[in-house]
């Protein structure tokens, strides 16, 4: 921000947190302009100038009055303080500026001073090891009504071997950058038709998400879980009765008037799977209560925050609600947490973290006891799992506490994906009942839990984390035959029968184009096994095996081949 103002006379600077693995800072530029490429470079070299200057950091606090007249050219820093002295204020702000009566600067030249709370390092001399990555339109509070700002992108590291580490994931992440993964192997596509966080899927990308779907059916059907199917939009009335027109409003699509009623696109499944167990008297003999859907929902993110299938606006949650007995809660909780960590493992995820999420008093239902009873039971779960786990304050959803899952994919990053939360609020909303053993009437507990996720965003991880290389029970085409020339093709087409009649999804290309090109086709869109057949193949009943990530094995029998194939869908882990 300091060399930005030194640079950029007239710019406004607004708010520059840390986040994982670096920091941004949104600015506002006279006239309406944008950062070039030579404006990063420019600001990057008064920034080492800073830290060559080695300037200590002075922390100071004032009255706001004080502050609002040092920022008075500055009117974002103003609107922070105002709404700190207002209580108006959120997180952000407190960590603009702190709380209390008094507000927080930091002082390192006399032409430069900044809202921060802290701490902060001794003096400028010891960043600099840093690199500002890219620019980035972002509005004023996450507020697409609000002014438009430029946002830097920057990361600082302890040495410059961590930097150069860092670059070089950040370059493997790109990589990995599960839409261009998507275009290179024809999988989905975001056509602007759409609009903003809409996709389609092609006949591949189809595939694998019916293999992922099908799978999961499969697990829950073992589990004891009864599937149901609901719609995908509600009268406002059923919001009303879930709490989500309070607590969920703004992340819910506009409403819908027809029918003298008012209808939503439904956020979440749970507030119909209240009505499927409230449909009939419930006897204790039956709980617990497994329900599952492949639901799709749908929630209005803001468009500055959409990206790919990690953050879209119509998704798939394989979405389980388990309503149980107070007695019961310990165990479902237990059996749930072995039940996600067997699937993830399945899809290759082996390194876990796990937060438990807890009340924000300001953003929630129901009473201190409700509360306080959930949030036991999800910790004593952790905890007889014997994990180590961090708590979210004020993290948890308006209806209750939850534990969330994260993984650790190939190059170190973390992904928030299962989640398992106890709700003692929507059965008392939607007055769930059972008959107990005394033949009185009591009050289920519900547990939600969506494993993947949502199946798109699943998806994405899944093809970041591969690099697209999917193992090969999950891979679109499993393989591919290529005959050398036109007098090979009727005996790919032999081969390609009989892979086809053992259950594999295969496919040939014909010899119109050099072998090596059809080679390195197949390589881009990452089929775990290329085979070639030539003059002696079809003499010897062999084929030319070049398996994805691996040497060219030259004469492999053909049965030896297939035998090979079902071991490595046998074993799911992929090359």
């Amino acid at each position: 921000a300091q060399a930005v103002l030194q640079l950029f006379v007239g710019a406004k600077f607004t708010i520059g947190p840390a986040i994982e693995d670096g920091f941004y800072y949104d600015f506002e530029l006279p006239g309406g302009r944008t950062f070039t490429d030579d404006d990063l470079a420019a600001i990057t070299q008064r920034m080492k100038e800073i830290v060559e200057a080695d300037q200590p950091f002075v922390r100071a606090e004032m009255a706001p009055a004080q502050a609002l007249a040092l920022f008075a050219d500055q009117p974002y820093k103003c609107e922070i303080i105002q709404r700190v002295t207002s209580g108006a204020a959120d997180a952000g702000d407190a960590g603009e500026v702190g709380g209390g009566d008094s507000v927080s600067v930091y002082r390192n030249s006399e032409s430069f001073v900044d809202l921060c709370r802290g701490p902060h390092v001794p003096s400028t001399g010891k960043l600099g090891h840093f690199a500002l990555m890219k620019v980035a339109g972002a509005y004023w509070r996450g507020n697409e009504k609000g002014p438009m700002l430029q946002r830097i992108y920057g990361t600082a590291w302890e040495s410059k071997a961590a930097l150069q580490e860092h670059l070089v994931r950040l370059e493997e992440a790109e990589k990995r950058d599960h839409r261009r993964l998507a275009t290179e192997m024809d999988l989905l596509s975001f056509p602007p038709e759409l609009g903003g966080g809409l996709a389609v899927w092609h006949p591949k990308g189809a595939i694998v998400r019916k293999l992922m779907e099908d799978y999961s059916r499969e697990r829950h059907q073992n589990g004891g879980y009864q599937f149901v199917y609901t719609p995908h939009l509600a009268n406002a009335k059923l919001f009303e009765t879930s709490g989500h027109l309070d607590f969920y409003k703004d992340g819910m699509y506009p409403p819908m008037e027809m029918d003298n009623g008012t209808y939503y696109p439904k956020p979440m499944n749970c507030p119909m799977h209240c009505l499927i167990y409230r449909d009939r008297q419930r006897s204790y003999r039956e709980l617990p209560l497994r329900l599952f859907e492949l639901g799709t929902v749908y929630r209005y993110e803001r468009a500055g925050t959409l990206h790919g299938l990690m953050r879209i606006r119509g998704f798939t949650q394989d979405d389980s609600h388990i309503f149980c007995t107070q007695e019961q809660i310990g165990d479902e909780i237990r059996s749930l947490l072995d039940f996600v960590l067997s699937v993830l493992r399945r899809f290759g995820f082996d390194d876990f973290t796990y937060k438990l999420s807890t009340r924000d008093p300001q953003k929630s239902i129901g009473t201190d006891e409700m509360w306080d009873k959930a949030t036991s039971a999800l910790r004593n779960a952790l905890e007889r799992l014997g994990v180590q786990y961090s708590i979210g304050e004020g993290d948890a959803a308006f209806y209750g506490p939850k534990i969330d899952v994260d993984v650790r994919d190939a190059i170190g990053r973390k992904w928030q994906l299962s989640t398992i939360q106890a709700d003692f609020q929507l059965p008392e909303r939607f007055g769930l009942e059972y008959v107990g053993a005394d033949n009185q009437r009591h009050r289920p507990i519900m547990l939600h839990r969506a494993l993947l996720g949502s199946v798109e965003r699943f998806f994405g991880v899944l093809l970041e984390h591969y690099g697209g290389s999917l193992p090969t029970w999950l891979a679109p085409v499993q393989v591919r035959i290529l005959p050398v020339t036109s007098a090979h093709e009727a005996h790919t087409a032999t081969l390609v029968s009989q892979l086809a009649r053992d259950g594999y999804r295969v496919d040939s290309v014909a010899a119109d184009e050099q072998l090596g090109k059809r080679i390195r086709a197949a390589k881009l869109e990452r089929i775990p096994y290329v085979l070639v057949v030539g003059d002696d193949d079809v003499r010897a009943g062999t084929v030319g095996v070049n398996p994805r990530g691996g040497e060219v094995q030259r004469d492999t029998p053909f049965d030896a081949f297939r035998a090979r194939l079902a071991a490595d869908v046998a074993d799911g882990s992929g090359r």
